[in-house]
């Protein structure tokens, strides 16, 4: 298929950026704090921008993809956003009041003395969001950036350039880009704009990027949000109903072709169950994708370049002798097609120095590596970095709690795959080289705002009452002892 569609959109230039920016701050600081009437409405003006540009949107994603489920993008874009907006809508007078904290040491706890936080909007707040799911990927952060009462600039992936073009559009037909703005360009604008001086900047996508982002942003000493990806992995236990199992690993495998940061990125299965584990695989794939060339359920990657890059890994397997399994229901030729479809493929067994050991996969292939004993499993998933999502299966309460205790993890779904992410009411993020921080919610309203501390002290003289005021004797003397529990 032609490259056409990974085209790079209109560059922006780094003075046109930073000019952007420097207009939402200076209005930010003319208007004063969003009061909630604002916050809701900005909430839902977003929620209205997806509704009416829907069709507009999920055409450009499938365009950008060349061939992307419009159901699919209906669902994980169009959806997923309009739910993160809308429980922040409904949240939001709750999430801003300010939060009383006890008063103390003595004595400061005396005499009407007050303390609370007041949650603040932090200012101009820098989006910069993927190509696997363009949509939702900037506004499910924004849901908290907007909450918080903050301005935004966003900057989506140059490899979904329609995408990003509608998405300009869309927003400027909805909000002043004193408010909201989108910028679009390639590697050169995105260096760019991971140099601005926001007040906060949140990154979704690949570790190496965002080792430049953060990088660009200490310039500044701009605070960063980033949520990246790495190899989350499936822990099958020894009590795993192995049938459900597989239909809910290979729906998030096979959910946008495996192009999603929290996908199944190998499976550790006890060694009995193996074979098992394959055919149940093998069922849940033929009953799910009977076809794959033109099924419209099915995704294409995004581009010939991630689609070479996961042919390589199977390539390398090959070549090294690794049992690879195609799972092809329809006995389907891939060479001839015009877009870049993928079968769902198992590498069994594979020699830990495999590409597709070593990388995010981020595509339809999936590793089964064998395990002995839990401890075993615990012990190859702590060999490595820590991974965004870890996902278990079985119904042992005690393999179940090692699991849980004995690694770490982003995030973690109990007999199911991907699922934690889409609870609103939890945190979503990372931990080292998965991601720092996290938003959705009630956390997302927090990370994008700032947490002052007010104290409020009494109208007596506490000082001199406690003996802190010069010069000290005894009074002070007394105020320590207490203190130290003396």
């Amino acid at each position: 298929m032609s490259e056409a569609r990974v085209m790079i959109p209109h560059e922006t230039s780094a003075d046109a950026m930073l000019a952007a920016l420097e207009a939402q701050r200076e209005d930010h600081l003319a208007v004063g704090p969003a009061s909630l009437a604002l916050r809701r409405d900005r909430l839902q003006r977003c929620i209205d921008l997806l509704r009416t540009h829907e069709d507009t949107l999920v055409d450009a994603i499938c365009r950008d993809f060349g061939h992307r489920s419009e159901a699919q993008s209906r669902f994980t874009d169009i959806a997923a956003s309009i739910t993160a907006l809308d429980h922040a809508q409904k949240h939001v007078g709750r999430w801003m009041r300010s939060q009383r904290r006890k008063v103390g040491p003595f004595p400061l706890n005396l005499l009407g003395a007050k303390a609370r936080i007041d949650y603040q909007p932090l200012g101009v707040v820098g989006v910069i969001s993927p190509w696997n799911f363009p949509v939702s990927l900037t506004f499910t952060p924004l849901a908290g950036v907007l909450a918080a009462g903050n301005r935004a600039l966003i900057k989506p992936s140059e490899y979904t350039p329609a995408t990003s073009e509608a998405l300009a559009s869309a927003v400027a037909q909805h909000f002043d880009p004193k408010e909201l703005h989108v910028v679009t360009g390639g590697p050169q604008t995105g260096a760019d704009f991971s140099a601005l001086p926001f007040d906060h900047l949140i990154f979704t996508g690949a570790t190496s990027v965002a080792r430049h982002v953060m990088r660009a942003a200490a310039e500044h000493l701009v605070p960063v949000t980033l949520e990246l990806g790495g190899k989350s992995p499936v822990i099958v236990g020894r009590t795993a109903a192995m049938q459900a199992a597989a239909e809910r690993i290979v729906l998030g495998k096979m959910l946008n072709a495996g192009q999603i940061c929290l996908a199944p990125d190998y499976a550790l299965v006890p060694r009995p169950r193996i074979d098992e584990f394959i055919e149940a695989i093998r069922a849940a794939v033929c009953a799910m994708y009977p076809t794959l060339l033109e099924n419209d359920d099915y995704a294409s990657m995004v581009n010939k370049r991630h689609f070479d890059r996961i042919r390589g890994y199977l390539d390398e397997a090959r070549a090294q002798d690794a049992q690879v399994i195609e799972l092809n229901p329809a006995s389907e030729d891939f060479s001839k097609q015009p877009n870049h479809k993928l079968p769902l493929t198992l590498i069994v067994d594979p020699d830990d120095k495999l590409a597709a050991m070593q990388d995010e996969i981020f595509g339809p292939v999936l590793p089964v590596k064998p395990y002995e004993s839990i401890k075993e499993a615990i012990d190859f998933v702590n060999a490595r970095p820590r991974p965004l999502g870890l996902y278990y299966f079985g119904d042992d309460d005690k393999e179940r709690s090692a699991v849980l205790a004995q690694t770490i993890s982003g995030g973690v779904t109990i007999n199911d795959v991907v699922m934690h992410a889409a609870q609103e009411d939890l945190p979503f993020g990372g931990i080292g080289p998965s991601g720092m921080g996290c938003y959705h919610g009630i956390d997302g309203f927090r990370t994008f705002s700032h947490a002052k501390s007010v104290f409020t002290q009494s109208k007596v003289n506490v000082a001199d009452l406690a003996g802190l005021q010069p010069p000290y004797g005894e009074k002070l003397r007394r105020t320590v002892r207490q203190q130290i529990g003396k």
